[in-house]
């Protein structure tokens, strides 16, 4: 790989970094032993001030409304390939903006637009949109978000046009409507199945976490819907005609959410077990009102530590994560369960799921095998 490619690897895997310690952090892993190179990653992000999570962090400030200020340089009202109005900027990431955009013929609706930024229109972030892209194209589940169209700008930069989700992420739809165990179950099933029917079409998401599947109403029913696809790798056809390469030491995913062998920084061996396990601390997170390896703790440790943690910690069962924290009481009210009762019930639930070592594939293909689908691995 050309010291180039290696450089915008790291840069984009850099902004997606919450804050600048996390950044300074993963900078003092990836461009260990070579000081050029970390110096030219720096020189890109010093030129790109608007670092930051892609779609997790507000847009924008308190108080201000996309009525009141303009964002990225895009002006609210602008008619995209004229057709696509834009109306407000939802999300915003290292390489683009998504908004909520009216179509305005052949027929009017509100959209998603995904739009690349000015200026990041290198190989590898063109690379990466056009795999994003043809990812969701190759999609055709009523629980994975719908790709309705693409094209270039006027000024040619690319972007594509989703069906526009409007829901919150799983676990606080769960939590806000305050459902059972048994009904988180039965939303959580077809998001298995979405997650299923990517495999099937041979892709993997790689980045699976509450916020990517959204939750949303459709005549009164919650509805899950899979979003997201920035990450994906395909495992049979390329996703772009474009080189796609992700360098050694680049970490993909969120570190919380990802599975021991996304830890590793290789990408090389990766398959639709990463996403397995992913459900499997989602599932986790669902049951007991957090995540396997602590939130607060991953803040407080160094980036060696955390891929440490990640690759080799064992998590505590369901059961003893909730007895051992002192909002069990909370927690379980949420689930309309007493604290003992839900503990009990946890015994039994999630655990197996999150063995650190992925089965082998003597065993993977003994699945396939007998036709085992996502959701029974992940809910068996």
């Amino acid at each position: 790989m050309s010291s180039v490619s290696r450089v915008e690897d790291i840069f984009l895997a850099a902004l997606q970094k919450g804050t600048p310690e996390d950044r300074a952090a993963y900078l003092e892993e990836a461009c260990k032993d070579d000081p050029e190179l970390r110096r030219r990653v720096e020189r890109l992000l010093e030129a790109h001030p608007r670092a930051g999570s892609f779609l997790e962090n507000p847009v924008v400030p308190p108080g201000e409304t996309t009525d009141t200020c303009v964002l990225s340089g895009e002006p609210v009202g602008r008619v995209i390939a004229g057709r696509y109005k834009l109306l407000e900027e939802i999300g915003e990431g290292g390489m683009g903006t998504v908004w909520v955009a009216e179509q305005i013929e052949p027929v009017r609706r509100k959209v998603a637009l995904k739009l690349i930024k000015a200026g990041m229109d290198s190989k590898a972030v063109l690379a990466r949109f056009e795999a994003e892209r043809q990812a969701l194209a190759l999609m055709d589940h009523p629980n994975i978000a719908k790709v309705l169209d693409g094209g270039v700008t006027e000024q040619g930069r690319p972007f594509f046009v989703m069906e526009y989700v409007k829901g919150v992420p799983l676990t606080e739809y769960c939590d806000d409507a305050r459902l059972t165990v048994e009904e988180r179950l039965r939303l959580f099933l077809p998001v298995c199945q979405a997650v299923q029917h990517a495999h099937q079409k041979g892709i993997v998401h790689r980045d699976l976490k509450p916020s990517n599947i959204l939750v949303c109403l459709y005549d009164g029913k919650p509805v899950p819907k899979v979003i997201d696809f920035g990450l994906a790798k395909a495992m049979h056809q390329p996703l772009s005609e474009r080189t796609l390469h992700t360098a050694h030491g680049v970490m993909l995913g969120t570190p919380l959410y990802m599975s021991p062998e996304q830890a590793e920084l290789n990408n090389l061996d990766l398959d639709t077990r990463t996403d397995v396990y992913s459900l499997g601390v989602i599932l986790y997170e669902l049951l007991t009102g957090t995540t396997p390896l602590e939130k607060q703790r991953f803040k407080e440790v160094a980036w060696q530590e955390m891929l440490r943690l990640i690759k080799e910690e064992s998590p505590p069962r369901p059961s003893t994560r909730l007895s051992s924290t002192a909002t069990s009481p909370s927690i379980a009210a949420q689930r309309q369960m007493e604290p003992v009762k839900l503990s009990r019930r946890l015994r039994t639930e999630v655990f197996r799921r999150l063995d650190h070592r992925p089965p082998s594939r003597t065993t993977n293909h003994r699945r396939r095998g007998r036709n085992e689908t996502v959701s029974s691995r992940v809910l068996s």
